[in-house]
């Protein structure tokens, strides 16, 4: 978080204990229930981000962020001059987008962070309508950054607006609002990222954002207290949105977990599972320590630590998020997916202790024998490196039903699991597929069609010529050796007439692919190859409409999915 340790204590009351003591589970013996059958959205890895997860000059190694699949990530503003606790500024977002690139994450800028201090000193309103025009101005000179997702006004105004010197922050709100908008009409803006969910404070913003035209575009506040309130505080959102008629916003969660829990693999666990189920389109680690280090997931730059473990099992998922059900509200809970390609189920869980139970249902497509493979991370904190997980055991199980029944024994609370279910008779050596709406989606769109590989796409990739809206779709893919693979790619292109697209890879120069026309939009099945030389290990392939040092790809075309073979 952007702020100090001390304040944390003093902001984040309900959750002291949370800081003093381990968290807390229910009596041994809850159930987690996989509905395979059941997916709810693309897997996305919305809560893999962090806020100062990035520090200038590579910070953590890319080795660490790739594997994770980061999301997005909040970043201070061009010419930082926040000191968090006490350290010189740093992570300058416009100096950090080219490592955020090169890992398929995009960036929402803190605008306030370009004070020293925190909370923030407010000096005058010329001196921040000027430091507004510096920030804005930076970013539309940055002509090879495409991916800043957001601007961020304001930081936690509920606790950092000097209303006395100041005024209301909802004016306030509007007349920064309008600055932004006065140079930069393009980017969206994000708020007002409230230290905390209140429906009255909300409602008095979102009221007087509506009357005067400034609604933001990605709503967002932080989540610091326990994960217990996440469910309620989006359906109430929710509802507050719909009684003042206001369509429906992106959520971003920008700040997540207090600092006895941020470390804590088990607790992290319960975080992101309600946070996908809650549908958020982003969340980030909230920051409370050193800046530059994917907010504690990795020591010494390139180590990683036993949380680290936790969103790697993340960044494996692929196919669909898939119902999970837990039988407690503060003890056990978990995230699941689906890879329908490979038949893969991956299970991610933990916040509790004792002898417990995964379910699974839905598991049809395995077949009758599949193998059970159970691992666990341990809560090592933020300085200590944890060189791999540790494997508990492999099975073999029966499956009766579609159905199975895992008993996980002696789970310690603090630490995460993770269950890997797949046929016997094996899967192939690597991802081969790679579905579009899995990928990192730059001012396109996410869609579903009955015919696509998966049950969704990527669409209205329509977008070049400015590197505020440029359209593209980063792939993060792994391979086992370096060489050149055939990628084959499957489309739809309802244009009538042939449509172009660039293809770069590792930041390396461009290539065209052509996508001759299909029946119509949203009917998949025609497919193109090209050849890609990738090396061992991840990689990052963009398929574009606009991007930098590329002049803009022709006509329009719809993605499917990459094969790489």
């Amino acid at each position: 978080m952007s702020r100090f340790r001390v304040l944390a204590l003093a902001l984040v009351t309900t959750a002291t204990a949370l800081v003093t003591a381990s968290p807390p589970a229910a009596a041994a013996g809850a159930t987690l229930t996989v509905n395979v059958a059941q997916p709810f959205r693309p897997v996305t890895h919305v809560a893999s981000g962090g806020l100062y997860g990035l520090a200038e000059n590579s910070r953590p190694a890319d080795s660490t962020l790739l594997p994770i699949k980061v999301n997005s990530l909040t970043q201070p503003a061009p010419s930082v001059g926040q000191r968090p606790n006490g350290q010189p500024p740093g992570g300058d977002s416009l100096l950090v987008s080219p490592q955020a690139t090169r890992a398929g994450a995009g960036e929402f800028i803190r605008m306030p962070d370009i004070y020293p201090d925190f909370p923030y000193r407010w000096v005058s309103w010329d001196d921040w309508l000027a430091k507004v025009n510096t920030m804005v101005n930076a970013r539309l000179s940055a002509t090879t950054v495409t991916n800043v997702i957001g601007w961020e006004l304001w930081n936690e105004p509920d606790y950092t607006w000097n209303t006395a010197a100041a005024g209301n922050f909802n004016d306030a709100w509007v007349r920064t609002y309008r600055a932004v908008r006065a140079l930069d009409t393009l980017t969206p803006i994000v708020g007002p990222s409230t230290a905390t969910y209140n429906r009255s404070w909300m409602q008095s913003f979102l009221t007087n954002a509506k009357n005067t035209g400034t609604l933001p575009d990605i709503i967002c506040w932080h989540e610091l207290q326990n994960p217990t309130r996440i469910a309620s505080d989006i359906a109430d959102y929710r509802n507050l949105e719909s009684s003042l008629g206001i369509s429906p916003r992106r959520i971003s969660i920008n700040e997540y977990a207090a600092t006895g829990e941020v470390d804590v693999p088990g607790r992290i666990a319960s975080y992101v599972a309600k946070l996908e189920r809650g549908g958020v389109e982003s969340a980030h680690r909230a920051f409370w320590y050193e800046y530059g280090t994917m907010n504690g997931l990795v020591v010494n730059n390139s180590q990683p630590t036993g949380t680290w473990w936790l969103y790697k099992w993340y960044g494996d998922m692929a196919g669909n998020m898939v119902t999970t059900t837990t039988t407690t509200t503060t003890g056990l809970d978990g995230f699941a997916s689906y890879d329908g390609t490979r038949k893969i189920v991956n299970v991610a869980f933990g916040n509790e202790a004792g002898t417990n139970t995964v379910n699974l249902t839905g598991l049809g497509a395995l077949g009758s024998s599949v193998r059970v493979t159970l691992t666990s991370t341990p809560s090592s904190g933020r300085f200590t490196a944890v060189t791999a997980p540790t494997t508990i055991s492999t099975t073999t199980r029966t499956v009766s039903g579609g159905q199975l029944s895992v008993s996980v024994p002696d789970m310690v609370a603090t630490s995460a699991y993770q269950l890997v279910v797949e046929p016997v008779s094996g899967v192939p050596g690597y991802q081969q597929r790679y579905e579009a709406e899995n990928a990192s989606v730059f001012r396109a769109q996410r869609l579903s069609a009955s015919s696509a590989s998966g049950g969704g796409y990527v669409g209205r990739i329509d977008n070049s010529g400015t590197p505020r809206t440029d359209s593209y779709v980063d792939f993060v893919v792994n391979v086992p050796t370096a060489r050149s693979y055939t990628m084959t790619i499957g489309y739809a292109n309802g244009t009538g007439a042939t449509a172009t697209q660039g293809l770069a890879y590792n930041g390396g120069s461009w290539s065209t692919v052509s996508y001759p026309p299909t029946a119509a939009w949203g009917e998949f099945g025609a497919t193109v190859g090209t050849t890609v030389t990738l090396r061992a290990g991840y990689n990052v392939i963009r398929l574009a409409k606009g991007s930098p040092f590329f002049s803009g790809g022709t006509g329009y075309a719809e993605l499917d999915y990459i094969q790489l073979t």
